[in-house]
């Protein structure tokens, strides 16, 4: 009989580096895998913002979600990334995050 063995700790290898974004940008999944977060936030929103930021990683991981410099493709749906407000809560993949994360405050 055949066992498997888990760790006991989560793996995640996911990248996450803090840099200089806009002030109004929390953070940035990528769709290479990596998160970027503001480095000015505080430290208490750290992880509100990276669990945000992990549901997109997650949603380019099932295909779900992709993007390039002009568009945001979302389960076969191409949405201008000029005719939108980037992270408002009213697109579909950020009302999975905001779902599935607390709201960042």
């Amino acid at each position: 009989m055949a066992f498997k063995i888990f760790p006991p700790y989560a793996l995640n290898n996911t990248p996450i580096y803090t840099v200089d974004l806009e002030d109004n940008v929390l953070g940035k999944a990528n769709n290479n895998g990596s998160i970027i977060i503001n480095k000015n936030l505080n430290p208490s929103a750290i992880k509100k913002v990276v669990d945000h930021e992990m549901v997109h990683v997650d949603q380019f991981k099932r295909g779900d979600l992709n993007y390039d410099d002009k568009n945001v493709y979302w389960k076969g749906k191409t949405y201008s990334r000029s005719k939108m407000k980037e992270g408002s809560p009213t697109l579909p993949w950020e009302k999975e995050a905001y779902n599935k994360t607390k709201q960042i405050t």
